[in-house]
């Protein structure tokens, strides 16, 4: 366990309380287990302990006779890390619910260990559509977004605006080809072909090979099936292999805010996404983002990070309307019973199936001309209701669904 205490921080949010004897350890526990150091830092990583302890104070544990601590470490996008730490903290360090966790690999890892020790697992980085389907827990809510939603957004309004064949730059793990999988469906769906498409390993630096493959596929579509710092370097590179200037576009199948400011403007412009949250849609989202803020100039929250504050939220009033956090499924069980409501989400419900359900959003990115000021990035295109933004139950084969 030397490597989870290697990377291992806490924030201890204290509150006095004359009993809590009801509480595992006498305390409720969260552990955001997240990306610090590599390609997803900027989606989860310290924005995300930044947005779980905003959850905790906009909670005010002291109202309802609680104490809560929050802990963090970085997982390295490793599954093995990510199980020794996540072991450590359910067996050792009294932690009740995991939450955050980017990269599917590793949050199948931690689902298993969640409903083995009968804890909590609030994935909210996590993209795998899987982890609502054939993956699905009792012990399990899948938050914010996935590679469904993610597909059937951006790629069925590229495909109805004249993208009608693809080629995939796929991340391969698990999350890459899961995105890969869903998007394809839809590409076929709506009458286009996909060409071909080729993998790479998670953090490359050089993309030339890959993008020769797609340049040569004469697609009209270079399909992303990655994330971060890996969808940033094959957009910066391609212009080293004349992809816009040949007649090829880009779609981003998973793109922040953080990334549209990483590539500029100047470079992203034109490019349509399909997000759940951005911080400039409203005046809520902006206060709560000057809030996350204050220790973090200049940056601005992403989906994930959001979600990791709703969904903290919503944990956390489930646990006090039980009087309990010692029974992990009862726990989840009661967040699908109650209707979640936060200021960034507004009201929405928890599936049987653990997939929350809240509307989805497709944008374009702004020109550079467009933007007023720093983070205007996006334009709205479409809203996508929530109940047509994700899977159906019924077709996501998730093993607690009868019938």
């Amino acid at each position: 366990m030397k490597v989870a205490a290697s990377f291992a921080f806490g924030v201890a949010i204290l509150v006095s309380t004359a009993a809590h004897a009801q509480y595992s350890g006498g305390v409720v526990k969260i552990g955001v287990l997240t990306d610090m150091s590599s390609v997803y830092a900027d989606l989860t990583g310290t924005g995300s302990v930044a947005a779980a302890k905003l959850a905790v104070q906009d909670f005010d544990p002291a109202s309802h006779g609680m104490k809560v601590e929050i802990v963090s470490a970085d997982h390295q996008n490793k599954p093995d890390v990510g199980s020794n730490i996540t072991r450590q903290w359910f067996d050792v360090d009294g932690v009740d619910v995991v939450v955050d966790v980017p990269t599917s690999s590793v949050a199948f890892a931690v689902s298993d260990l969640a409903r083995e020790k009968n804890k909590v697992f609030l994935a909210s980085g996590t993209g795998s559509s899987d982890l609502t389907g054939p993956k699905c827990s009792p012990n399990t809510v899948h938050w914010t977004y996935d590679t469904w939603m993610l597909a059937h957004g951006t790629a069925g309004a590229v495909v109805k605006s004249g993208g009608d064949t693809w080629f995939f730059l796929t991340a391969d793990y698990a999350f890459g080809h899961a995105l890969e999988r869903d998007a394809t469906a839809v590409v076929l769906a709506s009458g286009g072909k996909v060409t071909g498409s080729v993998r790479h390993p998670l953090n490359t630096q050089d993309f030339s090979s890959f993008l020769v493959q797609a340049q040569h596929s004469k697609a009209k579509i270079v399909g992303l099936a990655d994330a971060g710092g890996d969808m940033r370097n094959a957009i910066k590179q391609s212009a080293d292999f004349g992809i816009a200037a040949g007649g090829q576009r880009f779609a981003g199948l998973l793109v922040t805010v953080m990334d549209i400011n990483a590539l500029g403007l100047q470079t992203a412009q034109g490019l349509l996404l399909t997000d759940v949250w951005y911080w400039d849609m409203n005046d809520t989202n902006r206060a709560w983002t000057k809030r996350w803020q204050v220790d973090r100039p200049g940056k601005f929250p992403t989906y994930g990070q959001a979600g990791v504050y709703a969904s903290v939220l919503h944990y956390l009033k489930a646990v006090a309307a039980l009087n309990s956090d010692s029974d992990g499924k009862a726990v989840v069980a009661k967040m699908k019973d109650m209707q979640s409501d936060d200021p960034l989400f507004g009201k929405g419900t928890i599936r049987a199936d653990g997939r929350k359900i809240h509307p989805a959003y497709l944008f374009e990115v702004k020109k550079p001309e467009e933007s007023k000021y720093p983070g205007d990035v996006y334009k709205l295109v479409d809203t996508i209701p929530a109940d047509e933004a994700f899977r159906p139950m019924k077709d996501g084969q998730c093993p607690l669904i009868k019938g």
